[in-house]
């Protein structure tokens, strides 16, 4: 059986290489965990944050990278996913007509590691408008890992996280099969499930500790992960390991930024104004750091 840092190695070492230099413009979100809008659904509450926070990227010519369980495979069937949030994929498929978007699969979208699942999901939708099928992101980019490459061959580099929690990614089915069969129906009377790293802190810190075990391991390798839900920045001292957090905060959803060779961490949420209206507003929470102080 492989170890963590076996299969970090293997991501590291077969990961897809985009560019990173002046005019890179990234944004990173990961654990969406796009459901049916059921009770179970923990991003229907965010869905218009983060909709409306993709779209300003999009307008803003950045390039989309998600960190892993994009959608929840674990408790839906996809077909229930794309109805509850046909405005999200639509807006998706925009960043992929200008071939801006890039997808990391993690252990809850882990059947996206098969093309033939990636086509039977992504390729085509049915439009029950007009009752015709039409493409929806047609031969998209699934990789288990990325790295922003420097022309001096320093990198970032991007990975759901799930590498280092051996029961959620050798044996991810299993765990899928706990997920959908006894922990989302306990979810209604607020049980949570205890496999998830996002709900247990014990299994959280020992995932955290195989990661920056592996960064040390390599030269100090700049990382960022999801998968832990637990947003990280750490200061130019600390070991090179970010954490984008995820979308389904209970107020707010969280991600990281890479532009002018800086890197932000930001959160997008609702704010009341004085007058009573609402607003989705985006705000610092660490940063920006010059992304050269990190590798």
């Amino acid at each position: 059986m492989f170890s963590s840092n076996d299969r970090i190695n293997r991501a590291f070492k077969k990961a897809k290489k985009l560019p990173l230099n002046e005019a890179s413009k990234y944004v990173l979100f990961s654990d969406c965990h796009r459901g049916d809008n059921s009770f179970a659904d923990d991003f229907a509450r965010n869905r218009k944050i983060y909709h409306f926070a993709l779209s300003q990227y999009l307008q803003k010519d950045f390039t989309y990278i998600e960190l892993g369980d994009g959608d929840e495979l674990w408790e839906n069937k996809f077909v229930n996913i794309f109805n509850a949030n046909k405005d999200v994929y639509l807006l998706l498929q925009k960043f992929h007509l200008k071939n801006k978007l890039h997808f990391i699969w993690g252990n809850h979208d882990m059947n996206y590691r098969k093309p033939k699942n990636v086509r039977k999901n992504l390729s085509y939708y049915y439009d029950t408008i007009d009752g015709k099928e039409k493409e929806l992101l047609p031969n998209a980019s699934f990789s288990e890992a990325i790295r922003l490459t420097q022309d001096d061959g320093k990198s970032i580099f991007l990975l759901h996280g799930h590498q280092a929690d051996w029961f959620n990614y050798t044996f991810w089915k299993f765990s899928r099969f706990l997920v959908k069969i006894l922990w989302r129906p306990l979810q209604i009377h607020g049980i949570k499930d205890p496999t998830s790293p996002a709900q247990n802190f014990k299994e959280l810190i020992k995932v955290e500790r195989r990661l920056e075990n592996w960064v040390k391991a390599n030269n100090n390798q700049m990382i960022v992960t999801g998968h832990t839900h637990r947003p990280r920045f750490p200061s130019c001292e600390e070991l090179p390991h970010f954490n984008d957090g995820s979308c389904v905060h209970p107020r707010c959803i969280t991600g990281l930024e890479i532009e002018n060779n800086e890197i932000t961490l930001i959160k997008w949420h609702l704010v009341t104004n004085d007058n009573g209206t609402m607003q989705i507003t985006r705000t610092v929470l660490e940063g920006p750091e010059k992304i050269a102080e990190y590798l």
